[in-house]
């Protein structure tokens, strides 16, 4: 601890936004009010610790300002303001966190896999305090929920809390499992924490992540590591053939065919209200893309939820006429209330909510309803810059985190979340900031 203590004293000699990164990371699972704090001192570091010398003008940090100036623009035509400025308030680290990059001295290569190494273990020390939180309430209450995925609305037994989300958690996780999976050299400890974080994202329970992980492990183990530098064709044949097998076997096809034409339970992804009892009636795909009308008993798996938004999405944006503007910053919730009126969607009870109140579960579509065709291409915008920096750069936590985030966005508007918007930008920063080095490198390779 002392030592660690005395390169994090030397690092934020030598960068006065070395800890106070540390500090936003580090706060991105705990509470809100101890996140927007670390979010201030780093803000104002930045401004007070900012030299004329010290700014560049980085075009890769330019697209996030951008979309948060839309989101204010928004503002003026939002069907609801209110609404609107109050998320305002909590988008504001889509602007905060590049401006400060902007101000700040540049970080070096080697304080960026720094400040992802600290982050990482703290993510150690969050795994292993749930994993120890889930034994005992094991042992005291003999449910097995404990272990996996998060509580539902009317509880708590889960690996996680419902407030920390564990979609939201599997990305954290999985972020920091490629930081210690990737190392070149890896000791005993790299490789037990290793194997605890792969055990944890599985039990989250998250499928669409979980695939994506599974598929970045495999990407990683067959063309990046150490070992397959040697055999890449045998590897490339290799990889193709465990692909082909996977999306060739009857069984894959056939459940993919049932959840679009049957009645289910089973979803590939997350389901939307938790603890349905077993009388309702499962909407199959089929039926959330084309029914009519609904029945308050008709339940929404997570797959055919987000397929019924898509299909409201494009009636909304036909229908008003929104597609240049959107409805403006968080104010599409009264026009999905009134298409889940028409359709006659369940509307919720004491314990939980309705379908009403549900966000589109798509960052694509929800940047495009709230913010028009210009919202949309921006974010795809950022997601292209990310990629292709990760790409030039051969960091692969870089292109993990790129490929997790564009596969994350298609079942979550993670950015209309505080962690979310928080986790996704402050890495984007770190990642692409200073990007001048990766286009130089390009350049050399060209030339």
């Amino acid at each position: 601890m002392k030592n660690v203590f005395l390169n994090l004293k030397k690092e934020n000699t030598n960068n006065k936004l070395f800890v106070p990164i540390l500090l936003v990371l580090f706060s991105i699972p705990w509470s809100y009010a101890i996140n927007n704090l670390a979010l201030v001192i780093l803000a104002l570091t930045a401004l007070i610790t900012s030299k004329k010398e010290n700014f560049t003008f980085q075009i890769n940090l330019i697209s996030p300002i951008l979309l948060y100036s839309l989101m204010a623009i928004s503002f003026f035509w939002s069907i609801d303001k209110p609404t609107t400025l109050t998320a305002l308030l909590k988008e504001s680290p889509l602007f905060l966190l590049p401006i400060s990059f902007l101000l700040m001295k540049k970080l070096s290569e080697e304080q960026k896999q720094k400040i992802i190494n600290h982050f990482s273990y703290s993510i150690v020390l969050l795994v292993i305090y749930f994993l120890g939180r889930a034994l005992i309430r094991y042992i005291t209450f003999q449910d097995s929920r404990v272990f996996f995925y998060h509580g539902e609305d009317y509880d708590d037994y889960g690996l996680v809390p419902k407030l920390l989300n564990a979609i939201h958690v599997s990305v954290f996780v999985s972020v920091a499992f490629f930081c210690f999976f990737t190392k070149t050299i890896k000791s005993k400890w790299d490789t037990l924490i290793s194997i605890v974080l792969f055990g944890f994202v599985i039990l989250l329970s998250s499928k669409n992540i979980i695939l994506v992980f599974l598929f970045l492990v495999l990407l990683y183990v067959f063309f990046f590591s150490k070992t397959a530098q040697k055999l890449r064709l045998r590897n490339l044949i290799v990889f193709g053939l465990i692909v082909g097998l996977i999306f060739s076997v009857g069984r894959i096809k056939e459940r993919f065919e049932n959840e679009f034409h049957t009645n289910t339970n089973k979803s590939i992804s997350a389901n939307i209200i938790e603890g349905m009892p077993n009388s309702v009636h499962y909407v199959s795909l089929k039926e959330a893309w084309s029914n009519d009308l609904f029945t308050p008993n008709d339940y929404f798996p997570g797959t055919a939820f987000r397929v019924y938004q898509f299909r409201i999405f494009l009636e909304l944006i036909k229908e008003d006429k929104v597609f240049l503007t959107g409805y403006g910053l968080n104010a599409s919730y009264p026009k999905i209330k009134e298409k889940a009126i028409q359709y006659n969607l369940y509307m919720g009870n004491e314990k939980e909510e309705g379908y009403q109140n549900k966000n589109f579960h798509n960052q694509y579509i929800q940047n495009f309803a709230e913010l028009g065709v210009f919202g949309f291409m921006l974010l795809v915008i950022m997601l292209i810059i990310n990629l292709r920096n990760a790409i030039i750069s051969k960091n692969f936590i870089h292109f993990a985190f790129s490929i997790l985030m564009i596969s994350l966005f298609l079942t979550e508007s993670f950015l209309w979340r505080q962690r979310g918007i928080v986790f996704f930008t402050l890495l984007y920063c770190i990642f692409n900031s200073s990007a001048a080095e990766i286009d130089r490198r390009m350049e050399q390779k060209f030339l």
